[in-house]
């Protein structure tokens, strides 16, 4: 706990005390007879931000975080609309003219740029989706990342700008292991689920992205949710997906198709009246594909 005197204040109360200020709590108190003056005292030096190693040697900036989901990174500035200089004297009207001027092409540069008006459109979409597919922030700056890439690259000449935004989305989604899969993309922006597929094939190959292969358990808790299973469905699921891991007979199946068959194999042992429509609605797979899961699936555990 840090205090500091405030020699040029004595207490209000026995007029011998000096105030001291407590830096932690914000309390302004006597030193000799207890006194509280005031409970809190607001903060008078600068709101300190640190959101980069550039940014942590110079801890007194403020203002909204740079983000790479915005065109223009959150690092744009405006000229401001007083026709003040920084002393607070008014300017000359030469001077005001010149500023007009300045102003004015500052605005035009801003909003006229071909590759601003690209991210404007693109990060415009962006938004929409990441409310709409319930997104975090790492995924959405993962996306930017990926469409700023392509950019530079030129793949977004003569392509759809909402497809390759959906097709960076779903690598971003597979990149950080967050179960959305290519059909809920393609529906969140509106797009056919082929052309979003071929765009993704497109920036994995140009942009030689490594994906980590999909783990089925990862999509258990958003199928059950969908589908209104019991928790103790859920955890008797995860158990087979994980003796199935064990014993390897997961690998090159699809994992919601398998993480649907987990689900409805363990609503059939402990006696859930779900059908395989059901399941196979909530994790927008196939029946089919449930029927084989689960039969695969029995076979392996011996059940």
């Amino acid at each position: 706990m840090t205090q500091t005197a405030r020699n040029s204040d004595r207490c209000p109360r026995c007029a011998k005390g000096a105030m001291l200020t407590d830096g932690s709590t914000g309390e302004m108190f006597c030193n000799t007879c207890g006194f509280v003056a005031t409970e809190r005292v607001e903060e008078e030096g600068p709101e300190w931000r640190s959101f980069s190693k550039e940014e942590g040697e110079n801890r007194t900036r403020t203002g909204t975080p740079t983000s790479l989901a915005m065109h223009d990174m959150g690092l744009a500035t405006i000229i401001g609309q007083a026709d003040k200089d920084a002393s607070g004297k008014p300017l000359t009207s030469s001077m005001k003219s010149t500023i007009e001027r300045l102003r004015t092409w500052d605005s035009r540069s801003q909003v006229h740029e071909p590759v601003d008006r690209n991210f404007r459109q693109a990060f415009s979409e962006l938004d929409r989706l990441k409310d709409k597919l319930a997104l975090s922030d790492a995924v959405i700056e993962k996306t930017a990342y990926i469409y700023r890439k392509a950019l530079d690259k030129g793949l977004v000449r003569g392509r759809s700008i909402p497809g390759l935004v959906a097709a960076a989305l779903y690598a971003a989604c597979r990149n950080t292991e967050t179960p959305r899969t290519l059909t809920d993309v393609a529906n969140g922006i509106n797009i056919k689920r082929k052309d979003v597929a071929r765009c993704y094939r497109l920036l994995l190959r140009e942009l030689d992205l490594k994906m980590p292969v999909v783990d089925p358990i990862k999509g258990v808790a958003r199928i059950a949710s969908i589908a209104d299973l019991s928790e103790k469905t859920k955890r008797k699921a995860l158990e087979f997906l994980k003796e199935a891991s064990r014993i390897e007979v997961s690998a090159g199946k699809d994992p919601m198709g398998l993480a649907a068959a987990a689900l409805y194999l363990a609503c059939v042992m402990l006696g859930e009246n779900k059908t395989q429509k059901d399941i196979a609605q909530a994790a927008g797979v196939t029946e089919v594909t449930i029927r084989n899961r689960y039969k695969g699936l029995k076979e392996a555990l011996k059940l």
